[in-house]
C-alpha cells in the first residue's frame, strides 16, 4: 500500500498531471465566461501543462503522492454576480474531473 513502485508512477503521474491541467483550465475558462478576463490576462486560459503544474507540486506528487497545481487567480468583482459566479467558478474543477 505505501511502497514505492517506480513503474506505477510514470504510468499513473502522466494521467494526474492531464488531469490537474483540465481541472485548472476548467476554473479559468468558467472565470473568463463569467466576466473576469484575469485568467486570460496571466496566461492561464490554456491547456498548456506548464502554466498549470506547480512545479513543487509535482515533486511532491512523485515523493508522497499528494501534489498540487498553480491556483486559478481570479477577481470575483469582476463578475456580473459575484457571490454565484464566485461559487460556479469553485466548481468547475472539480466538475472537470467527473
Amino acid at each position: 500500500m505505501f511502497g514505492f513502485d517506480l513503474q506505477e508512477m510514470l504510468l499513473g503521474v502522466p494521467g494526474l498531471v492531464i488531469a490537474m491541467t483540465f481541472h485548472e483550465y476548467a476554473h479559468a475558462r468558467a472565470a473568463v465566461s463569467l466576466g473576469d478576463f484575469t485568467p486570460r490576462l496571466m496566461g492561464r486560459l490554456t491547456l498548456n501543462p506548464t502554466a498549470h503544474i506547480d512545479p513543487i507540486g509535482l515533486l511532491m506528487l512523485f515523493l508522497v503522492r499528494f501534489g498540487w497545481a498553480k491556483p486559478v487567480m481570479i477577481n470575483p468583482s469582476n463578475f456580473r454576480q459575484p457571490k454565484r459566479d464566485d461559487i460556479l467558478v469553485s466548481l468547475a474543477g472539480p466538475m472537470m474531473n467527473l
